[in-house]
């Protein structure tokens, strides 16, 4: 199964050697016309989501169109993805000259000041939070979605609903950044656009920024919101939630109708 290898543990004090389900983690470099320009830690499949997603949640390019293709490399250490994009979208990615290394898909690794920080590109759609009952449903179908957490318990997830908490996309990764990068990619190619997004992580600033990007109107974390993400979110218009479960949730910004 893409995403899983199995290594043996040792499961204690039972003293049983057992073949364990793994989720798999491997440095993934983008390489972007013949330079390269970061490495992520992450889920070494549906790259071709990956990269794509990467390019427009961090304004490498600005519609899916401007990337015109990809290919997977295997290394002995890692994957690399050579990425082939327009050459105006190229020149301004040579005039950044961001380079950044990080864990599990560091949004901001290797900029050299506070003045390198990017604001948010996008126009978030104006709409209403998803109520209760939505949230509700969308809830109770992740873990049916996430098929490599399943085996593992090791993945984070991203997944796009409609405003009844449909599950229309999920998509898996080791890193919470990657996940929902994944799932910004597989909707660009499917041209869906989301009502709201639903993350198993926390409400980062990175995870506020990449779904600003996209217009999405509503972010839902199962876990809490920082402090720069509560932030970022009011100022760009996000309706951001938080620490959401069956019968409760924290609303940090936006409006709903309930």
């Amino acid at each position: 199964m893409d995403g899983i290898e199995f290594k043996p543990s040792l499961l204690r004090p039972l003293n049983e050697v057992q073949n364990e389900a793994l989720a798999q983690e491997l440095p993934v470099a983008l390489v972007y016309n013949g330079i390269s320009h970061a490495v992520l830690m992450a889920s070494p499949h549906q790259l071709d989501e990956l990269a794509l997603g990467f390019s427009l949640s961090e304004g490498i390019i600005h519609q899916p169109k401007e990337f015109y293709s990809c290919e997977l490399r295997s290394h002995a250490r890692g994957m690399e993805v050579e990425i082939d994009i327009a050459s105006a979208a190229m020149d301004k990615l040579k005039q950044r000259r961001r380079f950044l290394m990080g864990p599990s898909g560091c949004g901001l690794c290797g900029l050299d000041s506070l003045q390198s920080i990017p604001k948010p590109e996008g126009i978030v759609r104006q709409q209403a939070a998803p109520d209760m009952m939505a949230i509700q449903q969308a809830i109770s179908q992740l873990n049916s979605f996430q098929t490599i957490r399943e085996k593992t318990g090791a993945t984070h997830c991203a997944a796009a609903c409609n405003a009844d908490g449909k599950m229309l996309l999920l998509r898996e990764d080791v890193g919470r950044h990657n996940a929902l990068d994944k799932l910004i990619g597989a909707l660009a190619k499917k041209n869906i656009q989301p009502d709201f997004v639903i993350a198993s992580s926390r409400a980062s600033y990175e995870m506020v920024s990449k779904t600003i990007s996209q217009g999405i109107p509503t972010l839902v974390c199962l876990s809490a919101a920082t402090s720069l993400a509560i932030t970022t979110a009011k100022e760009c218009g996000l309706n951001l939630i938080g620490f959401a479960r069956p019968d409760k949730y924290r609303m940090y910004s936006g409006f709903n109708n309930e």
